[in-house]
């Protein structure tokens, strides 16, 4: 199991859709040698450094945190059923009413998709809010993601970052 990263009215939390299995076993977030997560974070301009996992906590210092839409930890994503997704909902809302972020970063549609029934995303904003933060739909940073190069993860999660300011 992986421990959320969370504080309180932080500007970003980001929502993995599960822990992979070596993220689950090592204990740190993004931890899969191929996950661009912290590359991507640094290249979009949130942190001034690569943060390595191992010092995934540091995170909070820049006022993002991390969680995920489901606590089992797979190998895929798509290993998960909707059931597991509705499980999920109820404490997954009451964290983000108890914690307050400004804005919700999904990292990949499955789990917004899930938790709202949409059937259709964009990449991006949303125009509602959920629990009352901003949405975000970003594509995933997994190195199983092969339609998204460094390059395009970047630019999508720069576009956050601007918006933030």
């Amino acid at each position: 199991m992986l421990t959320d990263i969370i504080d309180n009215n932080l500007s970003v939390i980001f929502c993995g859709i599960n822990p992979g299995l070596k993220s689950a076993s090592d204990g740190y977030h993004f931890s899969g040698r191929s996950n661009r997560f912290w590359k991507t974070l640094h290249l979009a301009g949130f942190t001034p450094y690569e943060i390595e996992p191992i010092s995934d906590l540091s995170i909070l210092q820049f006022s993002y945190g991390l969680t995920t839409a489901v606590a089992r930890a797979t190998a895929r994503a798509d290993e998960l059923d909707n059931t597991e997704f509705a499980s999920s909902i109820e404490s997954f809302k009451n964290k983000m009413i108890f914690y307050k972020p400004q804005c919700i970063a999904f990292l990949g549609k499955a789990a917004y998709m899930a938790f709202t029934g949409k059937k259709k995303l964009s990449w991006g904003p949303q125009e509602e809010k959920f629990c009352g933060a901003r949405i975000w739909i970003l594509p995933n940073p997994s190195g199983l993601n092969r339609g998204f190069r460094l390059n395009d993860l970047v630019d999508h999660y720069s576009a956050l970052q601007r918006s933030l300011t």
